[in-house]
């Protein structure tokens, strides 16, 4: 029988954010900081206005491109936060997720052989998602030493003819690292003299420690090249419900229906609903979450230094990016001894691309508690290490 599967699909690797967790739900009394998952509920108001929407029948379809009155709150929230107006009637779409976004607006710009910009380390998604809409991924190593922001140099280094995309993942998962004004104006200069489109990943918008997020869709002559993504899951705590939308021009976003009409339909029409509830009334909620991400964000950077492991401050989503370089081990070397030996699982830098070898992605989306347990045995497990070398 011949082989059925595709060669582009199988030359893809797995996540490698999963791998330890398999390992962990068997292994008792661990404790996980690799998931990139809020540890908070729902809150209520939320969850009571999907189980409402439920109670008064609302399962049917919505729209290709969302319910009217979710758009309409999407463009009220990016006016409000951002001084951007996005016509709720052509310039947004409602998808599954930020994840599905990302896919169908590299889906729709990309012919085959374009060429698309990827600051790493960065999510998961994005190369492969590049490779499935037949683009190049051309990757640019992100530095330590420049805090993980993209320089102008690095962007125009990467800049070939052939450039068409350029994703913008900040804040960034997994280091924390943000895009200041300064920064995005620099960016932004370039990217309306080379003609470049940006896929602008906002998922974290909301979770910054330093000054407002500013989306690079709010600069001089980029909200006509810009396709800003973001959605609910980090922000709101609704990783389970599924959703998130993409802003952007009028014809890009017409594409991206067309793609998500086909292969999707609409969102869950009970997420929607909730949803709407969420950019109506979940401001304070939200800031209250930031408030203790905030706190769990300061106690870890505290603790790393107390323990002397190099880790730049970030200033954005849930993450910290602590360096292991001086062990002389790998990524994964040291994650999976740390998870066997004292039962704490993080994720290799190298689920992000090959340049975040030596480091390690730490999550502080759990409870206090729970990180200074971890971090006491994370600390007992680098003074183990650090007394073996010096004993070679």
């Amino acid at each position: 029988m011949r082989n059925f599967l595709s060669d582009k699909i199988t030359s893809i690797k797995p996540s490698g954010i999963r791998k330890f967790f398999d390992i962990v739900y068997e292994m008792q009394d661990a404790i996980s900081l690799g998931v990139g998952e809020p540890d908070f509920d729902t809150p209520w108001f939320i969850r009571d206005e999907g189980i409402y929407s439920l109670e008064k029948g609302r399962t049917f379809y919505t729209s290709n491109s969302g319910l009217k009155e979710l758009r309409k709150e999407i463009s009220n929230y990016i006016k409000r936060t951002q001084n951007i107006f996005y016509n709720p009637d052509n310039e947004i779409i409602v998808t599954v997720g930020g994840s599905e976004a990302i896919d169908i607006c590299l889906r729709a710009v990309i012919n085959p052989g374009d060429e698309v910009i990827i600051p790493q380390p960065s999510y998961v998604s994005y190369e492969p998602c590049a490779i499935l809409a037949d683009a190049k991924p051309v990757i640019v190593e992100l530095k330590a030493k420049n805090e993980f922001r993209l320089t102008p140099e690095e962007l125009s280094d990467a800049i070939t003819e052939k450039t068409k995309v350029l994703v913008l993942p900040y804040p960034n998962n997994p280091t924390g690292a943000i895009m200041e004004k300064d920064d995005l104006e620099k960016i932004a200069k370039i990217a309306v003299e080379k003609d470049i489109l940006v896929l602008s990943d906002e998922i974290y918008s909301a979770l910054t420690y330093k000054g407002q997020h500013i989306s690079i869709a709010s600069l001089d002559g980029m909200k006509e090249r810009t396709v800003l993504i973001n959605g609910f899951s980090k922000a709101y705590a609704m990783t389970g419900w599924r959703l998130g939308y993409a802003c952007g021009p009028e014809a890009v976003i017409k594409q991206m229906t067309k793609i998500h009409q086909y292969a999707i339909m609409c969102a869950p029409t009970t997420s929607q609903y909730a949803a709407v509830e969420a950019l109506k009334k979940g401001d304070e909620e939200v800031e209250k979450m930031r408030q203790s991400y905030n706190q769990r964000r300061r106690f870890l950077i505290n603790a790393f230094e107390q323990m002397n492991l190099n880790c730049f401050e970030p200033y954005g989503a849930f993450y910290v990016f602590p360096c292991i370089k001086e062990f002389g081990m790998t990524s994964e070397e040291f994650a999976t001894k740390l998870l066997m030996e004292e039962k704490v699982a993080v994720v290799p830098g190298t689920a992000f691309g090959d340049c975040a070898e030596g480091y390690l992605r730490i999550s502080y989306a759990y409870s206090l508690d729970n990180l200074k347990e971890a971090i006491s045995r994370i600390d007992r497990f680098v003074k183990n290490l650090r007394k073996t070398s010096s004993h070679l």
